[in-house]
């Protein structure tokens, strides 16, 4: 999975060092939330806590917590995709 496999809807939100993106994955046209974490600008410390966030995000499943569904590393940063909650608290 890359970006290739997803079109930008609109920008939900932005961080210091992270931004967070509504996009619509093209095979299916499913929405989904895309966080995108600028890598080049953290230290060696916080890139390490940046992936370790993702590893535990994925090995969570709760009704509580945001649908965690995939992360990839390209164009210097790390994404990670989870589900939309508008989608999810419109049901």
């Amino acid at each position: 999975m890359s970006l290739k496999d997803f079109v930008i809807v609109a920008k939900l939100g932005e961080g210091a060092y992270s931004s967070v993106y509504k996009v619509q994955r093209i095979v299916d046209s499913q929405i989904y939330a895309l966080k995108k974490v600028k890598m080049n600008n953290l230290s060696d410390k916080e890139q390490e806590n940046a992936l370790n966030e993702v590893r535990i995000l994925a090995s969570l499943n709760s009704p509580y917590i945001v649908g965690y569904k995939h992360s990839f590393i390209e164009s210097n940063s790390l994404w990670y995709i989870f589900n939309h909650l508008a989608l999810l608290w419109s049901s």
